[in-house]
């Protein structure tokens, strides 16, 4: 991609595995992420979807150094992250922030809204001590709150609320890269959509690369311009939003997507679901081959012994899958 804004390169973030008290030796290693590859543009929103333990809040908090990666490069405005240590990467997180699952939990309970915001702007020397004040005011404004509730503490506010404040708190540094990782999954569903719109506004007035990691794929589909499909540590299939939902190619893409409710009851009750079996295999001890074989209803002897790399199906979309032509000519 030309105009590539993020660039991720075979990231790998593997955890060994120990045992003993006195003597500790290696068992094994989870492999949470394990080679994953990525390029978005700026301005653009990638939804990242997969089910629970398959990677997506490893991944996500390792393209911003929270966690080191094992390998691989996260290479963001020319700034290859993974190779900058103390001061640099200090500097540099003024770029890049994140938006966690709890808004309570990420919120400080001692501090009022306004140090919250205040401690970020100083930090980063983004505004003169003089001008503070208002700019925290403006953050509060730009996500739909009042600039008099700069004195509360986060337990006086509601979910969706503190969820907006960990949003103004995340654009004080007016950061170019957001990794939002579920941060709706703990709202009511009425306020999951005015916190999701929220973030596709910012994203379009502020010119925002944004991440945004659900389990929840009618959520993402919403949001996102386009949506990779993570499974057991590697991205399984990748494309535009809406291709992906209208014609999944990977078999474990077409099973999420017979799962997401269609609010017509007739449409609901003649559609065919895709049950897989079975339960996702540790990524202590990952199968050989093509990790989903297990489960999947069109594995043969390859998949068992060839691991799919994530190549181009069209011009839009990749797959990582070896019999993706005939799963779906049949």
């Amino acid at each position: 991609m030309p105009d590539a804004f993020l660039q991720i390169e075979n990231l790998k973030t593997h955890f060994p595995m120990e045992r003993g008290v006195i003597v500790r030796r290696r068992i094994g290693t989870v492999r949470a992420v394990d080679g994953v590859s990525l390029t978005l543009k700026r301005g653009e929103i990638l939804g990242l979807v997969g089910e629970s333990g398959c990677g997506k809040s490893t991944l996500g908090r390792t393209i911003l150094q929270l966690i080191p990666p094992t390998d691989g490069a996260v290479i963001l405005g020319g700034k290859n992250l993974a190779e900058l240590h103390g001061k640099e990467l200090r500097a540099a997180r003024a770029d890049f922030q994140m938006i966690f699952q709890d808004p309570y939990a990420s919120l400080n309970p001692r501090m009022t809204v306004f140090d919250a915001l205040a401690e970020a702007i100083r930090a980063h020397r983004k505004s003169p001590a003089a001008e503070i004040n208002q700019r925290v005011a403006t953050l509060l404004q730009k996500v739909g709150l009042s600039p008099r509730f700069v004195k509360k503490y986060p337990h006086e506010f509601s979910g969706g609320q503190r969820q907006r404040i960990a949003i103004a708190r995340a654009l004080a540094v007016e950061p170019k890269l957001i990794i939002a990782d579920e941060p709706v999954s703990a709202l009511d569903v009425s306020i999951q959509a005015q916190i999701i719109n929220l973030l596709a506004k910012l994203s379009r007035e502020m010119q925002l690369t944004l991440v945004f990691i659900s389990h929840d794929l009618s959520v993402v589909k919403h949001i996102s311009d386009r949506i990779a499909v993570m499974y057991l540590g590697r991205i399984v299939e990748l494309g535009p939003a809406a291709r992906v939902f209208e014609r999944p190619l990977h078999p474990y893409t077409q099973a999420l997507v017979s799962a997401v409710p269609i609010p017509d009851p007739e449409r609901e009750r003649q559609r065919q679901r895709i049950i897989l079996s079975g339960d996702p295999p540790s990524p202590l001890n990952p199968p050989a081959g093509c990790a989903f074989h297990p489960r999947c209803a069109h594995a043969n002897a390859e998949c068992a012994r060839v691991l799919p790399a994530l190549e181009n199906f069209d011009a839009e979309r990749m797959t990582a899958c070896v019999r993706v032509k005939e799963v779906n000519a049949e």
